[in-house]
């Protein structure tokens, strides 16, 4: 069920308004690509970065949110994940997955994202000592995701325009 689009209560607590901004960048994502064709999501507009597509773009996302939260956070396995590969660029590459498992997948991330965070104070340390970012707070990761979320929505917004003209801000 797709998240409503409301921004964060201007009185809510820190965790209130860092987890409603973050799920308010999420749900937009979800809506540019409402009603867009798998061959559209899947079509490059940019000719120096052919894998800046709207798929491209949910396949990182959910790949962002599974590498900081459970990788780095929780400093549970990177198995899987894209990011850890070694090729540059891998977790933006989500071809033969059809753009509503793609936006399912990224929803699952999102939900089990939002189960680490109610779990752990904004304080608290990532514990993977492999990687130098794995010793970001909570609050750092939050505050790193609602960026890195509302710049690819900023990207996707663009692409859809391009594509079939549509826009919109939430």
């Amino acid at each position: 069920m797709p998240r409503p689009r409301t921004r964060p209560d201007f009185t809510a607590d820190e965790r209130g308004q860092l987890v409603g901004w973050l799920d308010l960048q999420r749900s937009i994502v979800q809506w540019k690509c409402e009603g867009l064709s798998d061959g559209d999501a899947r079509r490059s507009v940019l000719p120096e970065s052919p894998l800046m597509t709207v798929a491209g773009i949910v396949s990182h996302l959910r790949w962002a949110e599974h590498c900081w939260f459970q990788v780095l956070f929780l400093d549970h396995p990177a198995a899987g994940n894209p990011q850890f590969s070694g090729v540059e660029d891998a977790d933006f590459t989500a071809e033969g997955i059809p753009l509503p498992q793609l936006l399912a997948e990224y929803d699952r991330q999102c939900a089990a994202s939002n189960e680490i965070i109610a779990a752990h104070a904004p304080d608290d340390i990532g514990r993977n000592r492999a990687y130098e970012a794995g010793s970001a707070s909570l609050r750092w990761i939050l505050f790193h995701m609602i960026e890195e979320t509302a710049r690819h929505v900023g990207h996707l917004d663009t692409i859809r325009e391009l594509l079939d003209g549509e826009t919109g801000h939430y």
